[in-house]
């Protein structure tokens, strides 16, 4: 693993506040507040044994003012970008035989202020968008119009994420709530089915029994709008087997100070977390997974990793000022990078072949790492994995559950029906380097809870402002683990 903060100027010096990897070509896509999306392409330093770098390719100029999230489809031909004051562009990929050009194809015109936050539906043929106005809308992108408005939020709407399996989009707000949809689609004549997403789910608040009384007391589970950054991207596993939700803020008890948390929410009941992950010193506002699965490596006991999963799935979880990577069979992050901005991470993103990656600061600078072959392990298809787990296991979905936080998922008034039928139917950087360091600087800690298991850590000394990855080494398994369903695409 090698990588760094690239001394360039990405933006003008100004803000980078979002960056994507095309899934074909592996091109990095960049913006930010100089109105620009700049196209980069990375040049590994693997033979010369150097960091890796990139390369200017080219501008897309069309946006009058600063580009808060750009998202490529999954086939590659189309990029949407969201920028303030409404702005909501998507553009088409044109080949030609010397080169690749990127075009205005069509302009979203509806949301009243700032959009923050996009994510592509599976089919390519929809896209959800979260706003500083409260509310998420649904496009068609074929038609250029509004399929659908939510606007049940009261504040702004910060990060919003769709189910690979077209059956969930979950929506992050900073009024404090995660709301989870359910696709209830309603009849129509001609063309079938009228795709129609109604609130399944608040996640809101978690009951805390105080002390030997018998009475609870609820608790926030989310920061409030004095959280320190525009972003709460929230994404599903490419699986669909779980959703991971950042800016948590997780009590042990209700006379504890609250600690930073990511929260993971099982396919199985998206009305509570299933887990909380390390909290940091600093309030988590980006979650992404790795596209790429990758096979066991067995070396964990039985009872060490977070999920039974027939694969593992990798992630990382960017908080304001470092980057934790994941996998689904360890207990302990695989590796930590910290130091590498002088301002907060506003975005995370991984290449297609999980050689790369890519994080931005507000700072103007990105810093890229790059991963040996197989580094991260050996690729394994999804599919096939997954359907010779489900005829073994008879897709047994089991959520395992702990002893002490009950989180209060309100039904919205508009699907009661929906949830009944549910129930029924069950600016500069430090020049930085990276470096592996073998050892665990943080004391981690196994707190059990009624439907979440977490793990917290304490931050120690602050930590000097130097690029380094930590790589623990976990002293205790976990005690228990949830066990999302391994699903066929």
């Amino acid at each position: 693993m090698k990588g760094g903060t690239i001394q360039i100027s990405w933006h003008d010096g100004k803000p980078v506040l979002t960056l994507d990897f095309h899934p074909i070509s592996g091109l990095l896509a960049t913006a930010g507040a100089d109105y620009d999306i700049k196209l980069w392409l990375l040049n590994s330093g693997q033979a010369e044994k150097k960091l890796p770098s990139v390369s200017y390719q080219s501008s897309l100029t069309y946006h009058g003012c600063a580009v808060n999230t750009i998202r490529f489809s999954r086939s590659g031909e189309l990029l949407a970008s969201g920028a303030d004051g409404g702005e909501l562009i998507i553009w088409k990929l044109h080949p030609s035989e010397t080169n690749q050009s990127w075009k205005v194809h069509k302009s979203l015109s509806f949301h009243r202020k700032d959009v923050l936050d996009l994510q592509w539906s599976p089919d390519d043929g929809f896209l959800i968008s979260g706003s500083v106005d409260n509310s998420c809308i649904i496009w068609d992108v074929n038609k250029g119009s509004v399929h659908q408005i939510l606007d049940a939020h009261c504040h702004y709407v910060q990060g919003v994420a769709w189910d690979p399996l077209s059956k969930y989009v979950a929506s992050l707000s900073s009024d404090r709530t995660c709301r989870i949809y359910l696709n209830k689609p309603q009849a129509k004549s001609k063309s079938g089915e009228k795709m129609n997403y109604v609130c399944q789910h608040v996640i809101t608040k978690a009951d805390h029994q105080r002390g030997d009384d018998t009475k609870t007391v609820k608790t926030h589970l989310f920061h409030d709008e004095t959280l320190p950054s525009f972003f709460r991207r929230l994404s599903w596993s490419p699986d669909g087997s779980f959703l991971l939700i950042p800016s948590g803020s997780f009590k042990l008890s209700p006379t504890s100070e609250a600690v930073n948390a990511t929260y993971v929410f099982s396919r199985k009941d998206l009305s509570r977390p299933a887990l909380q992950l390390p909290g940091a010193n600093k309030p988590v506002v980006v979650v992404r997974f790795c596209p790429v699965a990758f096979k066991l490596r067995g070396s964990s006991s039985e009872e060490g990793g977070f999920f039974k999963l027939p694969y593992r799935i990798v992630f990382a979880i960017a908080t304001l000022n470092s980057v934790y990577i994941y996998d689904t069979e360890c207990v302990a992050p695989i590796a930590v990078l910290a130091g590498l901005h002088y301002a907060a991470i506003t975005d995370v993103t991984w290449s297609p072949t999980a050689s790369y990656l890519a994080l931005s600061s507000q700072d103007g600078y990105c810093t890229l790492v790059e991963f040996e072959d197989n580094e991260l392990g050996e690729p394994v298809s999804i599919s096939a994995v997954g359907k010779k787990s489900a005829d073994s296991e008879e897709r047994k979905h089991v959520l395992e559950k702990t002893d002490e936080l009950m989180t209060e998922a309100i039904p919205d008034e508009t699907s009661k029906q929906a949830e009944s039928e549910q129930d029924q139917e069950k600016r500069k950087p430090l020049p930085s380097k990276i470096t592996m360091e073998e050892g665990e600087e943080k004391k981690q800690v196994m707190h059990r809870t009624d439907e979440v298991m977490a793990e917290t850590r304490s931050e120690g000394e602050k930590q000097p402002l130097q690029s380094k990855v930590n790589t623990p080494v976990s002293s205790k398994p976990a005690r228990k683990r949830i066990t999302p369903m391994a699903i066929d695409p």
